[in-house]
């Protein structure tokens, strides 16, 4: 269109949306940018930022226990949950400002409000229109509660950061990375943890190994994990809310999370009034430069149903950036992205699955150790490490790597480098590994566990 008020409007200020207005305008566009809620989105307010720093909070209860038998003869002291919460609330807006200096930096207008898109080159925040050459969605995904017989009583992962009153009591419903995380958070901040989960193992779409080994690690905290169970209702009784389970039983409970899903963030977005094709599962289409059915409109992140992570966002922002500003033919790579779930122990993983393995390259072989971590030797804490290579028979490329265990996600990041890099095990092999290291023991394994 001719002479629109900017080049680009962003919908949505989380991780992908501002890394793309920042690009953007680094490009010399004119950028704004809408946010109705919080600045730097779900990572940085509800999200990875404040669940990784309650998970450093919980794992203090085990090093008070651990540091016991190293000579650290000391009561365990007592665990204040307004002083985290209100800490972390004071760090999460610290990072607000940032990302607001982040866009005043590149003298990208931001906008508060929601906004509506009105057609496919004009945005309306409150009464105020703006039109732009093109619009890009970027409102990520919101957590979503089912409808049952008091599901008003239920809360996600939004709220629960910020409760008036510790839950000296916790039902988790669900089994992906983010039910299990906060189980393991609440579990070690004090709370009787149980976890509900209505299939016969959590994490699905995680390896098989690594699923058994981390339930069986987690049931060892002392979360009370049951599978194949899910609720029918919750009410409110005398001493807190009661839960009826399809299995028959009751469980009471001072807050029950539900963390079983999320649904992209279009309600009230307007996409009535474009053509923009949305998926059966409630989620933008994009093409691969993340356009939509109307050309001049586009989407990334968690809106379109890809991999929710906060790097795959932010790499998709510079994608959209570089491509649509930066006259360069950018695009992300999909394979071989790692992830971590801070669950307690940590999982790490990188690469196709044993079960996608087999169905991609056939023939392959595995290599499993199963170990005490070396401080577990005097801490006397019940905890195995579990770590898995799986290897291409034909290429002999390292094409998957698993691992449950102490700083999982932060020895993850070093060997998706090697494998996107096309290591094989032949290199592995060949590298000296750092003594005395959980890490090293991906360069020890030599026999295999079986190969096919």
């Amino acid at each position: 269109m001719d002479n629109p008020d900017y080049d680009l409007f962003v919908i949505g200020a989380g991780s992908g949306g501002v890394r793309a207005a920042r690009m953007a305008a680094g490009f010399g566009a004119r950028v704004a940018v809408a946010e109705d809620r919080y600045m730097g989105g779900t990572c940085v307010n509800v999200g990875c930022v404040p669940k990784k720093l309650y998970v450093y909070a919980s794992e203090f209860s085990k090093s008070f226990s651990d540091a016991r038998n190293f000579g650290w003869e000391s009561r365990k002291p007592a665990f204040s949950w307004p002083t985290l919460r209100d800490n972390k609330k004071t760090e999460i807006s610290r990072l607000n400002a940032i990302y607001n200096g982040l866009l005043d930096g590149v003298k990208a207008h931001v906008i508060d409000g929601r906004a509506r898109i009105i057609d496919a080159h004009t945005v309306a925040v409150g009464d105020r229109h703006f039109t732009a050459g093109k619009i890009l969605i970027a409102t990520g995904g919101w957590p979503h509660i089912p409808d049952f017989p008091g599901s008003e009583h239920a809360i996600t992962s939004n709220e629960i950061f910020d409760l008036e009153h510790f839950p000296e009591r916790l039902v988790i419903v669900g089994g992906g990375y983010i039910a299990v995380e906060f189980a393991g958070i609440f579990n070690g901040l004090g709370s009787q943890v149980t976890q509900l989960y209505r299939g016969p193992l959590f994490l699905r779409g995680f390896d098989a190994d690594i699923r058994a080994h981390a339930a069986r690690e987690i049931a060892k905290t002392g979360v009370d994990l049951r599978f194949e169970v899910n609720v029918e209702s919750i009410a409110q009784g005398k001493d807190g809310l009661a839960l009826k389970l399809t299995d028959g039983t009751t469980i009471e409970a001072d807050a029950v999370l539900y963390a079983t899903g999320r649904k992209a963030n279009l309600e009230g977005l307007g996409l009535e009034n474009v053509q923009v094709q949305v998926s059966e599962f409630g989620t933008v289409e994009v093409d691969d430069e993340y356009r939509t059915t109307q050309p001049s409109i586009f989407a990334l992140g968690d809106v379109t149903g890809g991999m929710e992570l906060t790097p795959v966002a932010l790499a998709e922002g510079m994608a959209f950036a570089r491509r649509q500003f930066g006259g360069l033919e950018n695009s992300v790579d999909y394979d071989f992205i790692p992830t971590a779930v801070f669950c307690q122990p940590n999982i790490g993983t990188v690469g196709f699955t044993e079960e996608q393995a087999r169905a991609k390259f056939g023939h392959i072989r595995l290599f499993k150790s199963t170990f005490k971590p070396m401080k577990h030797t005097i801490s006397g804490r019940d905890e195995q490490t579990f770590m898995k290579l799986i290897v291409d028979k034909a290429s002999d490329r390292v094409v998957g790597v698993h691992m449950v265990g102490p700083d999982a996600g932060e020895i993850m990041q070093g060997i998706a480098i090697a494998l996107r890099a096309g290591a094989t095990k032949a290199l592995f092999d060949t590298t000296i590994g750092i003594h005395p290291t959980a890490a090293e023991e991906f360069v020890t394994m030599r026999e295999p566990w079986t190969e096919d």
